[in-house]
């Protein structure tokens, strides 16, 4: 495996070309757009630094090899000389999931049976539904394809987010609609129904220059590929934190204590508690921080967070007349599935970006140019 191979960034769908200018703007070459993500080639330290470093992914897929197989017992053959021992370690227990499309083989079940047995019988690990490493097979149009999960959790669990409301901001998601709506780490960031303070925090760290991964372990560090001396030089790397960073403050509102206490305990875990301020307020008290115009943005209550909707276009309606009266210059983005509430703020709207998956609803972002 010392060849370079395809990594596969996981995303949002709707939101791959975010993903793919913050891999870009990371350095990753040749970054390509694919239904449901991004790819590249790269190497080990190439998967260490995605998952590390990337804010928006939601995991880093390492696509270990391929071949053609028509029938289960060709599937059975080749699964059998495929090089598990460059990647998988025979004390580490491995799970495998299976997806067949177009394909000949079209039983997932027994396609899957006869991969872990293979893994089994040759490498020697435990294989079980509660694996450590994940080994993913896509038969499609008869070529299977091997990929490694090398993430492990979900890359929104940044490590130090404890306390969370009621249909909480993944803080991958949250990464991507901040980037839609233009945040660069350079402006001051306002979230004035902040719950547990997501987009505030991923705003500060990115302004910090902090990794996203700095606070959690990898299933990567679980495969026979893994160098803790080289990933100790990837961990070493430091990312450019804003130039104007000592004038940028980002605030968080709420009408909730509750909220207001745990988005203040995760920033202090995150280490942006310096640069954050949380207060309990309502959206009709909302006041215009000092200092230059940014970023207002908002994941308000919509669908099955609902209750009494005409509450919710008042509640809209009062946010819209604060944001036109004190918010001058300021950009404004609203995440919402309901693009009658969006209407309801009275905001000049461009048009809204595309249907992204979150919380079993398709969400748009509304945004603004600065305001008048």
């Amino acid at each position: 495996m010392d060849t370079p191979f395809e990594i596969f960034l996981v995303a949002p769908p709707g939101l791959e070309p975010m993903l793919r200018d913050e891999a870009s703007d990371l350095g990753f070459a040749k970054v390509r757009t694919e239904p449901g993500g991004v790819s590249f080639d790269g190497d080990w330290s190439d998967v260490w630094r995605a998952n590390m470093y990337l804010r928006g992914a939601t995991r880093v897929l390492a696509r270990i090899g391929s071949f053609r197989a028509f029938h289960l017992a060709q599937l059975d053959k080749r699964s059998r000389k495929f090089p598990w021992s460059e990647v998988l370690r025979p004390d580490v227990s491995v799970r495998v999931e299976v997806t067949c499309k177009k394909s000949k083989i079209y039983h997932a079940g027994a396609a899957k049976q006869r991969i872990e047995k293979a893994i089994a019988e040759t490498l020697g690990a435990e294989v079980s539904d509660k694996g450590v490493v994940q080994v993913k097979a896509r038969i499609d149009d008869n070529l299977v394809t091997f990929s490694v999960d090398t993430s492990g959790e979900s890359l929104h669990k940044r490590g130090h987010k404890e306390a969370v409301g009621k249909a909480p901001m993944r803080e991958t998601l949250a990464s991507l609609f901040l980037r839609a709506a233009g945040y660069d780490g350079a402006e001051p960031v306002l979230d004035p129904m902040c719950g547990s303070g997501t987009f505030v925090i991923e705003a500060a760290e990115q302004a910090m220059g902090l990794a996203a991964g700095r606070a959690r372990d990898f299933a990567f560090q679980q495969l026979a590929t893994f160098d803790n001396s080289q990933y100790s030089r990837v961990k070493a790397e430091v990312l450019t934190p804003s130039e104007n960073l000592g004038d940028l403050t980002f605030h968080g509102s709420d009408r909730n204590e509750g909220a207001i206490a745990n988005s203040t305990a995760n920033a202090d875990r995150a280490g942006v508690a310096v640069l954050t301020r949380f207060t309990k307020a309502a959206v009709s008290d909302l006041q215009r921080p000092e200092g230059p115009p940014g970023l207002v943005i908002v994941n308000p209550p919509y669908g099955t967070r609902i209750g009494n909707k005409k509450l919710l276009f008042a509640l809209h309606g009062a946010l819209g007349e604060v944001l036109k009266e004190r918010f001058s210059g300021w950009r404004v983005g609203i995440v919402t599935s309901d693009g009658s509430l969006a209407k309801a703020t009275g905001l000049p709207f461009l048009p809204p970006g595309p249907p992204v998956p979150h919380g079993g609803l398709k969400v748009k972002l509304y945004q603004t140019a600065p305001l008048p």
